[in-house]
């Protein structure tokens, strides 16, 4: 440990904070006990200067060659890979989360391959969809914000949606916008690492400097502040609702765009012929979805509904059992620890009973016990808003439903989110529930899952990882996925009747790179007036 506060970058370089409002370390899950550098928690003159730094690149990164920002998003995701095993280490250390396979085998590829796709974006420009209109000499394309982003990253992912590393952060550079990182103080030294990495790639590429920066905290009031300030063009955040929900009304009361994701139970409805075929199976693809990653997933399959009855009772059995021997989770933080208690608390408060599991772990650290809680259908339409919070980490509820209309009735009811699953019969049996009730749940998530748990989200431009309020803040956006991804950090940018040669170069007549583009209701490479 060193006796200077870790420095910040701002405004193109890296230095010690201007005004810390105090310091913090990173903590060791495992042990429970802080370790290693100090780092700052910046205050009104850090973020000044960040914001004044970045406003201040706006129109020359807004100007950029598109291959400069693809070019800095590759050499980025090489120096990634080059430096994989000391980054996995570091964020091991910091999150409790293995190594291998989670780092080395999925989320460091995971990174990198978003940050390529994010490159290929750029260079396709397919993202910014040029339409022309010949008929009312209308032309219009997304362009450049014209101003910052703000990224504020979550806890459970330090590389995939880390502020400096993520899809947020790789999708506000395509579209020219910079970056201000805000990152999460539960991993702070590989946020410094990749952030060292990125700032190493941003001189290499030519890019402005000051595109990408990185501050490690702020304080609650000055965190608001920022997301309300009007120099800030967007805002994108992952964690909890309460924390979205005020940076959400700090950026609204200013005009500020936020993107959030905030909140998601991911219910899984079991219909009773699956539940005939294979119920011991489903208990434990359940399982397996619920701890995996100590279940601190924003896709963690936290409430299951399925009927009463044999085939109800036999899956219930078999899930109390799994969770009843399941090795203890250990968890990102303190916090989050004292967040799942009371987050278990609350749901037994409102009317569930613990089947199996829960509580404290007995091995130290940041440890619980898995937790498989039930309640009945009436008591959970009596109760719905209180039984459907989220509880962030190893828990699921079931909810036991009287018969298909008790079922119905409580789909009816579930709030907005990031995905929903429906367990049905390969052979028919299941379909006259499924067409009942599928519609219901399609219009309250994101993405519909059919026959396997919510918990895996790939990087594909069919992906939504957002979904209906509070899952997510808009349900028209994904954080995952290019080119829809991308679009959050831009504005649409219409021209009427500007001559050829004014236009920007993708929407003039002549199409020289072969771009697609919509031209009078019609997707095509070709020039305008060359004909179908």
């Amino acid at each position: 440990m060193t006796g200077a506060a870790a420095p910040v970058l701002l405004a193109g370089e890296w230095r010690q904070s201007l005004d810390a409002a105090g310091t913090f370390r990173a903590d060791d899950p495992d042990r429970g006990e802080a370790f290693g550098d100090a780092f700052p928690i910046s205050g009104e003159r850090d973020l000044e200067t960040a914001i004044a730094a970045a406003t201040a690149v706006t129109e020359e990164l807004a100007a950029a060659d598109p291959a400069r920002i693809a070019g800095f998003l590759e050499g980025y995701a090489d120096a990634i890979e080059a430096n994989r095993e000391a980054l996995a280490e570091l964020a091991q250390r910091e999150t409790g989360l293995p190594v291998s396979p989670r780092f080395l085998g999925a989320e460091i590829p995971r990174t990198c391959g978003q940050l390529r796709l994010a490159a290929q974006a750029a260079r396709s420009h397919g993202w910014t969809l040029p339409t022309i209109d010949t008929g009312n000499g209308l032309r219009s394309w997304l362009a450049p914000l014209g101003k910052p982003a703000l990224v504020l990253g979550p806890a459970n992912f330090p590389f995939a949606f880390n502020a400096i590393a993520g899809s947020d952060f790789a999708s506000a550079l395509v579209a020219r916008t910079a970056v201000i990182a805000k990152a999460h103080p539960g991993h702070p030294g590989t946020s410094r690492e990749l952030a060292r990495l990125a700032h190493a790639a941003l001189l290499a590429s030519g890019l402005p400097a000051a595109s990408v920066q990185l501050l490690y905290q702020l304080p609650a009031p000055l965190g608001l502040r920022a997301a309300g300030d009007p120099r800030i063009g967007a805002v994108a955040f992952t964690g909890s609702r309460v924390a979205g929900q005020a940076l959400k009304a700090a950026a609204d009361a200013a005009g500020v765009l936020f993107y959030g994701e905030l909140s998601s139970v991911n219910p899984v409805l079991m219909l009773p012929g699956a539940l005939a075929d294979r119920a011991g199976a489903l208990a434990q693809e359940l399982l397996a979805s619920c701890t995996l990653g100590a279940g601190q997933f924003c896709t963690n399959p936290g409430l299951v509904l399925l009927p009463e009855g044999v085939q109800g009772d036999a899956f219930a059995d078999a899930a109390r059992r799994g969770f009843a021997d399941a090795p203890e989770a250990l968890l990102l933080s303190r916090g989050g620890l004292q967040h799942l208690r009371s987050a278990v608390d609350a749901l037994i408060a409102a009317g569930a009973m613990v089947l199996a599991g829960g509580g404290d772990g007995s091995g130290g650290g940041f440890r619980c016990r898995p937790a498989l809680l039930t309640v009945d259908g009436d008591r959970f339409l009596a109760n719905a808003p209180a039984l459907q919070q989220e509880a962030f980490g190893p828990v699921t509820l079931l909810v036991r439903a009287r018969d298909p209309a008790q079922m119905e009735a409580i789909v009816r009811v579930l709030e907005g989110q990031l995905t929903g699953t429906v367990y049905a019969a390969d052979d028919g049996r299941d379909d006259a529930l499924y067409d009942r009730l599928a519609p219901l749940l399609r219009a309250r998530v994101g993405r519909l899952i059919g026959n396997r748990m919510p918990t895996g989200v790939a990087v594909s431009a069919a992906m939504n990882h957002g979904g209906p309020w509070p899952s997510a803040s808009h349900p028209g956006f994904t954080a995952v996925g290019m080119p829809a991804a991308i679009r959050r950090f831009a504005a649409l940018h219409s021209y009427d009747h500007v001559p050829d040669a004014r236009l920007p170069a993708l929407l003039r007549d002549r199409n020289p790179g072969g771009i697609a583009r919509q031209i009078d209701g019609r997707w095509t490479d070709a020039d305008v007036g060359a004909g179908a």
